[in-house]
């Protein structure tokens, strides 16, 4: 009896202090996505922080979430055409959520990646937290408010309602990821890992100089071990480094270099330790580059020279509005890469997460922009009325939370201020440059600046603040600049689309000039119009010259807002790769629907197409783009002419001839006459059927990602119609569900999650989101008159 009940109280005892190791087995992961299962409701309610509010009426719904793209676009909204005329308001979003009660101890917070705007969080009842910029992230700790062992509720208001307060569409809502992060008491800091790779001296080994902080809320007054191990593509350890103190320094041995053509990345895991035990973990991505630049000899990464082809970019992704969904960002960094850019700037605020994880992984350099003003207003609610109280803490958020993301080689901490004239706008500048190198010394810092003024020099006080120079739509000013400042690094960071070749010319030229960043390089929505091509006598003339509703989108991209290249994009791309030879495309003749008047930002409309019915005998201009010395054209196998194309001819090529429907044929001829290329261009017939094609074969089942699916008319061969206007019908079933429809013309009155839809010039969009169902999703489109098509898309998880 006596042996048994003491097997038993040892027993007993082994299982009661054993209990801490088996909770903290079956403790949730560090960072859990917290996008599932919110309610919403647009309009303010005041009780939703309540636990015993009732929101069994509001709609249920995962993130991301944006309110303003579900809805119809309106003339009289008050975020006008800036907002792409879309309503904007208050909303409220409500999620309960349980919190078991082994949780007690330990630290759980909340961390928003982007909410627009003037969000306030609320849990069970309290204020934990919130953040009034709209593109910045931030962290909430709901530790003293959660009932634990209980069901919680986190409520989220959302105030868009002071309008104006954006230049461009910003959306509205929970627009990206929340997470939920659950550590010890003791745990690594956020943000504050820092990775700074940099090269040795004469070797190819590298330093890995790694600084952290961690949190000790449980005030144990024991000193942890940090462990940093680094590994390759392959999952295999490269280097491991344990020790007590919160900077350490590694060495790496011939890794693979990291540039936009090679952009090979590393996983830095850090560890903190206590008493032998991983307490927290975090892991980051790094890659090993060295950039350098100077006024003689440009730009270098990994020592060799490279020419920034460079497009802005605003945060919104097209037909699904401010939603940041992973699978969207990767396919607008794959667009742009596709398009030849090398380079990005994020005009004018902080990009989400995931696009920066794909800049990263597809190799796209990127200037990250904090905002957009400082504290002159350009609207009455923009960020001038928060930067006072608020710049240091987003600078911070947007360097404490980028730093290691190799894509980022350039912080940019304004844009076109408006008190660019005031003498106290050096000291600002100084103030906002210095602290962006206090958080993070490796990387240069710029700023936009311009003036249509003839007093450019007044700006040098402010310009030799800077590292790098921005000038916006001032490049024709470097030459002169170089002579007097010849220290001074340019860059355009913006450009009108019409002079890429004028700033190539200058940027292939001049060294100290290191590239072009075009406004823009795809169409986004709000600044409605800028870009806009059209008839005289049917819209005003000018620029921002009031409402020019139904337009509700700017335009002026390179790429149009299902995707498709634009003929400017093949010229730029042409201009900065040479292996890119010859390109065809026919302007619209002038008078065909009416005189066309170009903005600033448009340029004349032209595409790909030979298909010009009731202009037969009429003539008509045909650009080919081309890097060989000379370019014959045929119509219908018949020889038209043969002109000079090349560098003097501004690469290009313009035909004129009378139109004619068939086949149109351009040929590079080389040197010594001999053809070397060709492009096609032909007539297409009616409209027959439908053509559905998606690089999204298979996507993951986990209700976040996305299938793009193109939507044709075409022709009996095949051909896209690129005058038809068909209005198309959209059906979805099985494990996924229609997320958006929409086309690139920007002045369609039709909702963007509206099932039916006129393609533009032949074409339109579909985006399918997928359940957390494996199985398959069939998308059918049928339209009047026209054979339906259907394809269908994998759901895996």
């Amino acid at each position: 009896m006596k042996k048994f009940i003491s097997i038993s109280f040892f027993t007993w005892l082994f299982v009661m202090f054993s209990y801490p190791l088996f909770v903290e087995a079956a403790m949730p992961e560090r960072k859990q996505l917290f996008d599932d299962n919110w309610r919403f409701k647009l309009g303010d309610t005041p009780d939703a922080p309540s636990l015993a509010y009732n929101d069994v009426g509001w709609r249920s719904l995962d993130l991301p979430h944006d309110w303003s793209v579900e809805a119809d676009f309106d003339a009289e909204v008050p975020a006008g055409n800036d907002g792409g005329y879309l309503p904007t308001g208050i909303g409220w979003y409500r999620k309960k959520f349980h919190v078991d009660k082994v949780m007690e101890g330990k630290e759980l917070r909340l961390y928003f990646e982007g909410v627009y705007m003037n969000s306030e969080v609320f849990v069970n009842g309290e204020r934990a937290g919130g953040h009034p910029y709209g593109y910045s992230s931030y962290f909430c700790d709901i530790t003293p408010y959660l009932h634990f062992g209980q069901e919680n509720i986190v409520a989220v208001r959302v105030d868009n309602s002071q309008q104006k307060n954006c230049r461009w569409y910003s959306g509205s809502g929970i627009y990206r990821h929340v997470w939920l992060l659950t550590t010890e008491a003791i745990y690594i800091d956020d943000w504050s890992v820092y990775i700074r790779p940099t090269q040795k001296e004469g070797s190819d080994d590298w330093n890995l100089d790694i600084a952290m902080r961690y949190i000790d809320n449980a005030r144990t007054g024991t000193k942890p071990e940090i462990k940093h191990t680094i590994y390759d593509e392959a999952g295999r350890v490269l280097v491991t480094s344990a020790s007590g103190h919160t900077k350490q320094s590694l060495s790496v041995s011939h890794p693979k270099l990291w540039s936009p053509d090679t952009p090979n990345l590393y996983k830095v895991c850090t560890q903190l330790i206590v008493g032998g035990k991983v307490v927290d973990e975090v892991t980051n991505m790094t890659g090993f580059r060295n950039i350098t630049f100077d006024s003689q000899k440009g730009l270098f990464v990994n020592g060799k020279p490279i020419l920034l082809n460079g497009g802005c970019v605003h945060h919104d992704n097209g037909i699904l509005g401010a939603c940041s969904f992973d699978a969207a960002e990767a396919r607008k960094v794959r667009l742009l890469k596709e398009a030849g850019f090398n380079a990005v700037r994020t005009s004018h605020n902080v990009p989400s997460e995931a696009f920066l994880h794909e800049c990263d992984r597809q190799g796209l350099l990127v200037i990250d922009e904090a905002f957009d003003g400082w504290r002159d207003a350009k609207n009455k609610h923009d960020y001038s009325v928060l930067f006072d109280k608020w710049w240091k803490r987003d600078i911070e958020a947007m360097v404490l939370r980028d730093r290691n993301h190799p894509s980022v080689f350039c912080w940019s901490i304004g844009n076109e201020v408006i008190e660019r004239k005031k003498l106290e706008v050096i000291t600002t500048a100084k103030r906002l440059a210095e602290h962006v190198h206090r958080l993070d010394p490796s990387r240069p810092v710029t700023s936009a600046l311009t003036t249509w003024d003839k007093d450019w020099e007044i700006f040098d006080p402010l310009a030799a603040v800077h590292d790098i120079v921005g000038y916006n739509y001032q490049l024709h000013r470097a030459e002169s600049d170089h002579e007097r400042v010849p220290s001074r690094i340019i860059m355009q960071t913006e450009s009108y689309p019409r002079d890429a070749f004028r700033n190539w010319d200058l940027v292939n030229k001049h060294p100290y000039i290191i590239g072009d960043f075009v406004w823009t390089a795809l169409d986004y929505l709000g600044e409605s119009s800028i870009g806009r091509a059209y008839y005289k006598g049917r819209e005003k003339d000018g620029f921002h010259t009031g409402q020019l509703y139904p337009w509700h989108g700017a335009y002026c991209g390179d790429i149009d807002l299902t995707g498709l290249r634009k003929p400017i994009s093949h010229y730029r791309d042409m201009l900065y790769n040479p292996d890119k030879k010859l390109y065809m495309a026919v302007r619209e003749p002038n008078g065909y629907r009416g005189e066309i008047k170009v903005t600033d930002w448009g340029v004349w409309p032209t595409s790909e197409s030979w298909t010009w019915s009731g202009h037969e005998g009429k003539p008509i201009e045909v650009e080919v783009c081309s890097r060989y010395p000379r370019v014959r054209l045929f119509l219908n196998d018949s020889l038209v002419d043969e002109r000079p194309a090349g560098y003097v001819q501004q690469f290009k090529a313009v035909f004129t001839l009378p139109y004619q429907a068939g086949t149109l044929r351009a040929v590079g001829v080389d040197e010594n006459g001999i053809e070397q290329e060709t492009v096609v261009l032909k007539t297409s017939g009616t409209p027959v059927s439908l053509r559905l094609t998606t690089q999204d074969q298979t996507i993951k089942a986990d209700g976040q990602d996305l299938a793009f699916v193109i939507i044709e008319v075409v022709d009996k061969n095949g051909n896209v119609v690129p005058d038809a206007a068909n209005e198309v019908e959209f059906s979805v079933r099985g494990t996924g569900m229609l997320e958006a429809t929409g086309s690139a013309d920007l002045k369609d009155e039709k909702s963007y999650t509206a099932p039916i839809r006129k393609v533009w010039k032949g074409r339109a969009i579909a985006v399918i989101r997928s359940t957390k169902q494996n199985g398959k999703v069939k998308l059918k489109v049928a339209s009047k008159g026209l054979s339906p098509a259907s394809v269908i898309i994998k759901t895996k998880r």
